[in-house]
């Protein structure tokens, strides 16, 4: 009797839910009727037409690796489930008693429909409760799938736009200005009011590396930084023709557009990870603004 107290602790633990029924595998079945699992097996084939699919049902490849992922087992045990085991719902369990028809697995059978009777009646009780996990479980992953969405638009070390995405790529250049922290340089041959509108709201400071015949006048500068607190400083040099933000001398973009020309015609945006093209270019800018 003992024995069977045991056992009866120990069946709540071997009771899943898979396809939205109560189950429990061939392996932990034939473990509790003391038997090995090829032979339990075979005793059910023997008497296959006992157990229809809703009584008992081999789990798919999918369900198979699911059940795995989600319970402890020693090494040994992995690599001896070779196939998806077989599910026994509740009538199949019943079934159990009119195929092993020993003292013992009587015995056995009545406890584990007691453990199912048990089972059913904490879900029906906590089922508020499992209603509002499963709610909370489905919008956590559904902020998760919009998070990783946010990140991986973000930590694209290259990103393409095409012609009539302006909003977008204003949109990205503005995320990759606010990540600087305390200065940022910004080379952009043809900067123009559009990009004063850009940094307006960025805290770091800016300094703006332009050509000679610059689209952007002294007034403006002037005006620009009266209203911002000085923190645009402008140098004018003619050896730049391409694009680039330098976020705090270290992390680098390479634009394939000025500012004013984002998203009307098709161009990337390059993140620069090699070691000595970005040395080179700091230590050009560095004799440039010091």
């Amino acid at each position: 009797m003992e024995e069977l107290i045991k056992i009866d602790e120990n069946i709540k633990n071997k009771i899943y839910v898979i396809r939205g029924k109560q189950v429990m595998l061939d392996r932990d079945l034939s473990d509790l009727y003391q038997t090995e699992t090829r032979i339990f097996m075979q005793s059910i084939k023997r008497n296959i037409e006992r157990f229809p699919e809703n009584f008992m049902f081999q789990l798919t490849s999918e369900e198979f690796v699911n059940w795995k992922s989600q319970i402890v087992m020693s090494e040994n045990d992995r690599k001896g489930l070779r196939r998806p085991p077989y599910a026994f719902t509740e009538q199949g369990v019943a079934m159990l008693t009119s195929v092993l028809k020993s003292n013992i697995a009587i015995q056995i059978s009545i406890s584990i429909m007691n453990a199912f009777v048990e089972m059913r009646h904490y879900l029906y009780d906590n089922r508020d409760i499992y209603r509002t996990l499963n709610y909370i479980n489905n919008k956590i992953s559904e902020h998760d799938e919009k998070l990783n969405e946010i990140f991986s638009y973000f930590n694209r070390k290259e990103k393409l736009f095409l012609n009539g995405t302006e909003y977008d790529s204003h949109s990205y250049v503005h995320s990759i200005l606010k990540n600087g922290k305390k200065e940022i340089i910004l080379i952009d041959p043809y900067a123009d009011l559009e990009l004063l509108d850009m940094i307006k709201d960025i805290n770091a400071s800016i300094v703006l590396i332009m050509k000679n015949k610059s689209l952007l006048s002294e007034k403006q500068i002037n005006r620009f930084n009266k209203q911002y607190s000085n923190k645009l400083i402008v140098f004018k040099n003619d050896m730049f023709h391409d694009r680039y933000i330098i976020l705090d001398r270290n992390t680098i973009y390479h634009l394939g557009a000025s500012i004013n020309h984002l998203g009307k015609r098709v161009f990337s945006i390059t993140l620069l990870e090699d070691k000595i093209v970005k040395s080179d270019l700091l230590n050009f800018v560095k004799s440039i603004v010091g």
